[in-house]
């Protein structure tokens, strides 16, 4: 009985990656997002012990900082059961350029450093 999956959400599986912080604590944990549902989350990460029960955050893609607590352990990877609902398939979601943060690789990235509107002076330029 102990396999029996008791949670009645849908859950989608992906991969994706999420900065998480464990209550208490000031370094933040790069995980890998297994699956994801309106009430949580299983997560994986190596070097990172957690306990049932344990407060942390988890900035997910498009949706922000979210708050919850460890429902279970398993190895390296852990499920957090979210204090809200979210909606599961906005972290899936391509970031717009305005939505691009300071993580985000350099090819999602704006190509530009100027600010919208700004012009640039071709004499100023140089080859390199």
């Amino acid at each position: 009985m102990g396999n029996v999956d008791t949670r009645h959400e849908q859950r989608d599986s992906l991969f994706l990656l999420a900065d998480l912080r464990v209550a208490g604590e000031v370094a933040t944990h790069r995980v890998k997002v297994r699956n994801l549902s309106t009430g949580g989350m299983m997560a994986e990460v190596d070097g990172l012990a957690v306990e049932r029960g344990t407060r942390l955050a988890v900035d997910l893609r498009n949706v922000g900082l979210v708050e919850g607590s460890v429902a279970w352990v398993q190895g390296n990877r852990f499920g957090i059961a979210f204090d809200h609902e979210i909606d599961p398939v906005a972290p899936r979601r391509q970031s717009t350029p305005a939505q691009s943060d300071a993580h985000a690789p350099r090819y999602v990235r704006p190509a530009s450093i100027l600010p919208p509107g700004a012009e640039v002076d071709p004499r100023n330029l140089r080859k390199i």
